[in-house]
């Protein structure tokens, strides 16, 4: 324990010196990333990023590993969501660590020739797999924090997107259009619904008009929510007219045994507008 602590002061007071060297032998040809940044407050931040890793990963040799550990993952995650690191290809960031692991190999190999002969080769060997465990720990942890953070934006912005992807647009007092654009897979069906009914009740629309026109595919599973959808609106009182009907969503709405009784359909938005007066022909 007490080698490991000599290690440890030694790997500590050369924690500067890691980050320049580091900092100093990147590439920075790299076309798109943190490392390629000529902003003076970016490369600052990034080597304060770096000194304080080494901070961190010093404190391998003298503490518990679950307390090693728990006391990284503070750092882990400012990298993981770090706006600049974000904007770096993963692959870089692991090559980064690849060679940050191979500078600290290559400081043991100088703390052990200071003390010419003092260590046996299982203690420099046991130094070796505890700073390549260490690493190891600490980049899977990274991975998985920046593939959880990442899966979290990239969730949050398809729910913003099926959102705004059913909005119910008002034409008048009473006469609002429902413009559907793009495929229409289960969860954006069932939020279609959801969201169209509430802003019909919140807008006081008599007559909505459902426009198909840019929905490349009607499959059973579209075809069954917007018969739901047109159900809930007449329950609401909401009078339903469909535009953009192909010879394709008809066959399909036939072969379903979907009848939409009592809803106007029309081929095209400007003959369902014309026949209600809003849309000159």
């Amino acid at each position: 324990m007490h080698i490991n602590k000599e290690l440890h002061s030694f790997l500590l007071a050369k924690a500067r010196n890691l980050t320049e060297e580091w900092y100093n032998s990147l590439d920075k040809n790299d076309p798109s990333g943190v490392y390629a940044s000529d902003d003076p407050i970016v490369i600052s931040t990034l080597k304060k990023q770096n000194f304080d890793f080494h901070l961190h990963l010093c404190e391998v040799f003298i503490k518990e590993d679950t307390v090693f550990l728990e006391e990284f993952q503070e750092w882990i995650i400012s990298i993981a969501q770090d706006p600049q690191h974000l904007n770096t290809p993963i692959h870089f960031m692991l090559r980064e660590f690849f060679r940050v692991r191979e500078q600290y190999l290559d400081y043991i190999k100088d703390f052990v020739a200071l003390h010419m002969g003092e260590f046996s080769n299982e203690v420099i060997e046991s130094w070796n797999r505890v700073i390549l465990k260490a690493f190891d720990k600490v980049m899977l942890g990274f991975v998985e924090e920046h593939q959880y953070y990442q899966q979290g934006k990239l969730s949050a912005q398809r729910e913003l997107i099926q959102e705004l992807s059913s909005p119910v647009i008002t034409l008048n007092n009473e006469v609002a259009l429902l413009p559907l654009v793009g495929e229409i897979d289960t969860r954006r069906a069932n939020l279609m619904l959801e969201k169209t009914l509430d802003q019909c009740a919140n807008l006081g629309v008599n007559f909505l008009v459902i426009d198909l026109s840019g929905v490349p595919m009607i499959d059973t599973m579209v075809a069954q929510q917007i018969f739901q959808l047109i159900k809930g609106l007449e329950l609401m009182g909401v009078t339903s007219t469909l535009s953009g009907v192909r010879p394709e969503i008809a066959q399909t709405a036939v072969q379903l045994g979907l009848e939409f009784k009592g809803v106007s359909t029309y081929s095209t938005l400007r003959q369902a507008l014309s026949s209600m007066g809003i849309m000159k022909r």
